[in-house]
């Protein structure tokens, strides 16, 4: 079994809830980034220690949150020594708007992955895209780099949408088991 980490900030609690959801699928360990953009006490030490890193952000102005920008920043030290090298990296993401240009934070988080010299994972899953597709299907938001989300930005994080979530466990289930072929 591979040691998965799931690295991840939430401005509301919707991130937060994809991210529990990611980790579900994963067998994971959350490592929650705060308000202030700071890792919990062994933050580090689990990133280290993970097969896998699974980052998750929510779009804000079309890219991360200022709080995962200031953790990226800080992972310059595992970058210049590539300790972080040949893991195995995934990213999520969660906007109130449909596309909201979620694809331009899962692109950042994929470049921050491959400047740690990563091997990225997709969602590998076909999108809900035929006539007959309703909006809780599977990986309806469309995404083949990384697992999306939509919440309403009036929605409680209790009305997130089964499917979306669903997305994001089976998300975090390919992660891990592609982790532990590559173990």
């Amino acid at each position: 079994m591979a040691k998965v980490a799931v690295v991840f900030h939430s401005g509301y609690g919707h991130t937060l809830r994809m991210a529990q959801s990611v980790a579900e699928g994963a067998g994971a360990e959350l490592v929650a980034i705060d308000a202030d953009g700071n890792l919990p006490a062994g933050g580090w030490e689990t990133l280290a220690a993970a097969d896998a890193i699974i980052m998750g952000s929510p779009t804000y102005m079309g890219s991360v949150s200022w709080q995962f920008k200031k953790f990226a920043d800080a992972s310059s030290k595992p970058w210049y020594s590539q300790s972080w090298k040949d893991k195995v990296f995934a990213g999520f993401t969660n906007s109130a708007t449909m596309n909201g240009d979620k694809l331009s934070t899962l692109h950042y988080l994929f470049t921050l992955a491959m400047q740690h010299s990563g091997i990225w994972v997709g969602t590998g899953m076909k999108a809900s895209n035929s006539k007959a597709a309703q909006r809780n299907d599977l990986n309806y938001v469309g995404s083949f780099a990384g697992a999306m989300a939509q919440s309403p930005s009036d929605a409680s994080v209790a009305e997130m949408l089964p499917g979306d979530l669903e997305t994001a466990r089976l998300f975090g289930k390919r992660v891990a088991e592609v982790a532990a072929r590559l173990r």
